[in-house]
């Protein structure tokens, strides 16, 4: 009989190809002729990697060897009991989950919805921070965390408010994981009082916030124009918790966003939902004929030259404040304002969501202007929205509104969104946002609304967008938009769809299991699926 050792090296080599990474580091410790068949031998990791993991992009900035021990010792790491042995990696497991991200790749057999994209390196991160121990040590140490957790409380503690590399490392992963962790110690018991909403909302909306050097959005206050991560954690917490407080998580079109970790955040990972032929053709007559004209074509159309996958139909949510509630709680008291750096006291007033329909198209690309990243253009669209429940909306009436915005790299190279609401021609909201998983990640976009003449008075909250069609139809209009939505439901219907009751609350029950007071439901029915919005009492 041949022994293992004896095959030829490039037979052997095949064979351990197929062993599970976390085992390859026991094989050189069998003998010296597995030693040397395994140190050093680049291909063999490659072959490991390709066979566990996603293929990558770019192939030539993998360094297949340590991208393998890196992922081994990664879940190493998080298999560990306590969370006091697992923080002090935080910058390692940092560096690691940004490079399974960024060599990341959807499967395309798997899509089963454009907002669940399928990835092995993604189903690897999410099982390796299932454990509750890992999301507290890695997800959990930005600065609002450890202000939940009473960490800081005193006078000592004031230099520790200041911006921190930890914190943000912490909420990009955070945000990266995508789930909201809605409780300050996700391994202790969940009562009202652990909740994280209230310190996120102390952020979101705080008009101190919103400065000219941040240019009211989710960056720096530095004029820099670098991501702060912190505020995009809390403002994924923000609009998490009442999503799921409403049972909007519920519908795969939510769930699959707020509620799946590490969906689609990573570059590239957005990919369409084939459309059925027959439906494509009701909803769209004489679509299929145009497209063919437009493939003759020798000219690439502006959505064919835009490299962030604007155009098409997005799901927008929007979160505010009663602006008394927001007035008061900015400049009530002016004697007692805190210092700058200081965060304001948690608040718990009650918000408003609404979900918004928009349909926007490429309109013009530019090259990148001197204080954008050089790597990709400019673009500029323009479209149409619509609020999905018209009962609260002031703005709301028969003519839809318009948007219109930019997008472009910020200088670090993140995708940066500016978008103006319009009513009757006349821009009023504008909003600062940040894509989450990099250039046209299915992910989609967290970021601030506010007054577009930058009011100092405000008001101004969180809101969030994402993709959920490629479609796009000349003819406009708001059953335009409703005809490109609805089909998405349909098609994601059936992966465990359930429409929650009136009196569902997943967890958001208050200390000792009483229920969270003074809330009112209302359903706008739309084929039989009940978008839920609520007002105080």
């Amino acid at each position: 009989m041949v022994l293992l050792t004896e095959l030829p090296p490039e037979i052997l080599q095949h064979v351990l190809g197929y062993v599970d990474p976390p085992d390859l580091a026991w094989i050189p410790r069998i003998c010296k002729s597995f030693y040397h068949t395994v140190k050093g031998n680049n291909a063999l990791f490659r072959i490991v990697y390709l066979n566990n993991f996603d293929n990558p992009p770019d192939r030539s900035n993998v360094h297949w060897e340590q991208a393998v021990k890196d992922i081994v010792r990664l879940q190493v790491i998080c298999n560990r009991d306590r969370i006091q042995d697992k923080k002090n990696e935080l910058p390692f497991v940092y560096d690691t989950v940004q490079a399974l991200l960024q060599n990341a790749a959807t499967d395309t057999e798997r899509v089963r919805s454009t907002t669940h994209p399928a990835s092995r390196n993604a189903d690897l991160l999410s099982a390796i921070f299932q454990s509750e121990t890992s999301q507290a040590a890695f997800l959990c140490q930005s600065l609002i965390f450890r202000l939940a957790r009473g960490e800081l409380h005193s006078a000592a503690d004031l230099p520790l408010l200041r911006p921190r590399a930890d914190h943000q490392k912490s909420a990009q992963l955070h945000c990266l994981y995508g789930v909201p962790v809605l409780y300050a110690a996700p391994e202790s018991h969940r009562t009202r009082r652990s909740k994280m909403s209230p310190y996120a909302c102390a952020k979101v909306y705080d008009l101190r916030q919103y400065t000219d050097k941040t240019k009211w959005g989710p960056f720096m206050d530095d004029d820099s124009d670098r991501v702060d991560w912190e505020k995009v954690e809390a403002i994924m917490l923000v609009i998490g918790a009442n999503l799921r407080k409403l049972g909007l998580t519920k519908f795969p079109v939510c769930r699959n966003f707020w509620e799946t970790p590490f969906a689609g955040t990573w570059p590239q990972s957005y990919k369409p939902l084939p459309i059925i032929p027959d439906v494509k053709e009701q909803l769209e007559p004489g679509a299929a004929a145009e497209q063919s004209e437009q493939s003759e074509s020798p000219q690439p159309s502006l959505q064919d030259q835009d490299p962030y996958g604007i155009t098409g139909t997005w799901l927008r949510v929007v979160c505010f404040l009663d602006y008394t509630d927001f007035f008061a709680y900015n400049f009530t008291t002016p004697e007692a304002q805190p210092p700058p750096h200081v965060p304001r006291e948690p608040i718990d007033v009650g918000e408003a969501t609404r979900l918004i329909l928009m349909k926007v198209r490429v309109t013009s690309i530019e090259p990148p202007g001197p204080d954008d990243g050089q790597a990709l253009p400019v673009c500029h669209f323009e479209g149409i929205s619509r609020s999905l429940d018209d009962s609260y909306d002031e703005n709301a009436n028969s003519d839809l509104r318009g948007m219109r915005g930019t997008v472009r790299l910020t200088r670090e190279g993140e995708v940066r969104w500016t978008t103006f609401s319009v009513f009757s021609g006349v821009e009023r909201w504008k909003s600062e946002s940040v894509q989450v998983g990099g250039v046209k990640s299915a992910k989609g976009v967290l970021g601030n609304w506010f007054d577009k003449d930058f009011d100092p008075r405000g008001p101004a909250g969180p809101t969030a967008f994402w993709k959920v069609s490629d479609k796009v139809t000349e003819s406009g209009g708001y059953k335009a938009l409703m005809a490109d939505f609805l089909p998405l439901i349909h098609a994601e219907a059936g992966d465990g769809f359930d429409i929650p009751s009136e009196d569902e609350d997943e967890d958001d029950g208050g200390e000792d299991g009483e229920d969270e007071p003074g809330l009112e439901l209302d359903e706008l029915e739309i084929t039989g699926i009940s978008w839920v919005t609520w007002t105080d009492d």
